[in-house]
């Protein structure tokens, strides 16, 4: 067994001085086939420490519903690491932000009446404790002091940008202590005064997080933790992308520098991300810092080792100054060869709905929302009769979250689009009105956490109130059978597993299933134009793609592409 321990002015790993030189990777964005890999390429660009969050609403999406097995398996990850002969850092929130749904915070949690988040609170706490036991069921036997490889834990996430509620913080350090985390507990903030004041405790260690000015950052942090190491446990060395943005990248040299400046300086680092990896399903946030701005499915981050895993000019650049500082192994990762090129002829899916006597659906005055009716999918179809003998009119929302589509007697007559902010549009005459409501991504950080989805307040026609609304969730596995999506698919044959990336363009908006796994949303609004196939999800033999359309119709071919395209590059 080891120690790990802060000193007067180092970490100590057996007593000894220890500069810890980590990378971001989060288990819940790699396919678990690749964890290991992704590990081993991170030691070899001269990392000797991987750092991960951890997402509660992966781990139990669902109320008591707890899951720690397959790609949630946080115990073989970090078993993983250590068999890589690297340290681990755990950091679990329970926010975490990292541009994922929510936060990492589960619905349910967030959606609880009157519940105050990340405050002194008896019901939200007594959810967190419930969940940090059982994340430090799995971390507490696999630290460093009991022959296991974990070194440090974070308490809480950039708090400081939220709020400064000490005796939350001191509860979850009790909590923390409680569960048997003997290693050095840290915080993190951004490098002001007042977030660094805000987001921590004395006897908890401070680390900074930036991806700039990395000597004036530092010195700021000094002010606030006096002694022992200074660490950047997030080293910004890229950043995210949003439909209808750009594709941001940074200058590999630039962030080298950046690199150097911090370790010259004898400070730690955590690289975020040193790979990014993907929002698979339906996981990816959103900002809404005035506008609402829904991450895309790639989390690519412009890291060391793209979004396929593979080694970038920034993943040289950074391993040429990490080997003036540390010892970095001769080994380089292969360069990424072309993926498989070709096409698929895709087949439109009808399912006819199912024979028998139509079971009323239950009413509401007011249009539910997706927390109302306990929904966790992206779609929801309302319907309501339109006013006897109408003959057209406005229909408005007071919000919408966070795409509509609206149809009169079965036909689509217009959308609705929460981040161009519109909530109303003109309906022609009819009976029937129907509007089907995609939850974009929720949003990942502040006051906005948790807040409703679908269509909220009172629906309108012409300013008078619409009542007697019904809502139905349409999941993505019976698409087929919703009368609003137009559901193609089809099958090609591989001779070994391989990495994919499927090629969107000329296709609207949607989903796309390749065998059981949904790769995450397109969308032809940009920047990011091909999804994702990590080899561990394909077979040898058949295989199945599967392309779930919303707004245009159904395509006639899936394309293959032999790189990622993930759009233009930030100027």
């Amino acid at each position: 067994m080891s120690t790990f321990t802060i000193g007067e002015t180092d970490f100590l790993l057996d007593d000894r001085p220890h500069r810890v030189i980590a990378g971001a990777l989060h288990y819940f964005r790699i396919h678990p086939g690749h964890w290991a890999d992704r590990i081993r390429k991170a030691r070899l660009m001269g990392l000797n420490t991987i750092e991960t969050y951890v997402a509660w609403n992966a781990h139990e999406p669902v109320e008591g519903e707890w899951d720690a097995t397959g790609a949630n398996d946080l115990g073989r990850f970090l078993d993983l690491i250590a068999a890589e002969g690297m340290h681990a850092i755990v950091r679990p929130g329970p926010y975490i932000c990292a541009e994922w749904h929510n936060g990492g915070l589960p619905v349910w949690l967030t959606s609880t009446p009157g519940i105050r988040l990340r405050r002194t609170d008896t019901a939200y706490q007594s959810a967190l404790e419930t969940y940090l036991r059982r994340v430090y069921e799995i971390v507490a036997p696999r630290q460093i002091d009991r022959g296991g490889n974990v070194v440090l834990v974070q308490i809480e996430n950039e708090y400081g940008a939220y709020g400064s509620d000490a005796d939350y913080l001191a509860e979850l350090v009790r909590v923390t202590r409680d569960a048997g985390i003997t290693v050095p507990l840290t915080t993190v903030d951004q490098p002001t005064d007042e977030m660094l004041a805000a987001g921590t405790l004395p006897d908890l260690h401070t680390t900074g997080s930036f991806g700039s000015r990395a000597t004036e950052r530092l010195a700021t942090l000094r002010r606030h933790q006096p002694t022992g190491p200074l660490m950047c446990s997030e080293f910004w060395d890229g950043w995210f992308d949003w439909w209808g943005g750009v594709h941001h990248t940074t200058d590999a040299a630039a962030s080298a520098a950046e690199l150097d400046a911090l370790l010259a300086a004898g400070a730690s680092v955590n690289i975020y991300m040193v790979h990014g990896g993907t929002n698979f399903g339906l996981t990816n946030g959103a900002n809404d810092k005035g506008r609402y701005l829904p991450i895309v499915t790639s989390y690519d981050y412009d890291a060391p080792l793209d979004e396929s895993g593979h080694p970038t000019e920034k993943f040289h650049a950074f391993r040429e100054v990490i080997a003036k500082y540390a010892p970095v192994p001769d080994e380089l990762p292969a360069e990424r060869a072309p993926a498989p090129e070709f096409e698929v002829a895709l087949t439109p899916e009808v399912v006819p709905a199912p024979p028998g006597p139509v079971v009323p659906p239950v009413l509401r005055k007011n249009p539910p929302t997706f927390e109302d009716l306990g929904h966790l999918g992206s779609l929801l179809r309302y319907e309501a009769d339109l006013p006897a003998g109408f003959t057209g009119g406005i229909l408005s929302f007071d919000e919408v979250r966070d795409q509509a589509w609206v149809s009169v007697d079965g036909v689509r007559v217009g959308s609705l689009s929460r981040t161009r902010g519109e909530r109303a549009l003109r309906l022609p005459a009819g009976r029937r009105l129907s509007v089907l409501v995609e939850e974009q991504g929720r949003v990942n950080y502040d006051v906005r956490l948790g807040e409703p989805k679908g269509l909220v307040g009172t629906a309108m026609i012409d300013g008078a109130p619409l009542t007697g609304w019904s809502a139905v969730p349409v999941p993505l596995e019976a698409a087929a059978s919703a009368p609003e999506l137009r559901v193609a698919s089809g099958s090609f044959a591989l001779e070994a597993a391989a990495d994919l990336f499927v090629d969107t363009a000329g296709w609207g908006k949607g989903y796309v299933f390749v065998n059981d796994l949904l790769l995450g949303r397109y969308w032809s609004n940009g920047p990011q134009r091909t999804l994702y196939v990590p080899a561990p999800a394909t077979r040898i033999g058949a295989n199945r793609i599967t392309v779930i359309e919303l707004e245009a119709g159904a395509p006639a071919v899936a394309r293959f592409a032999p790189a990622a395209l993930l759009g233009p590059r930030e100027e």
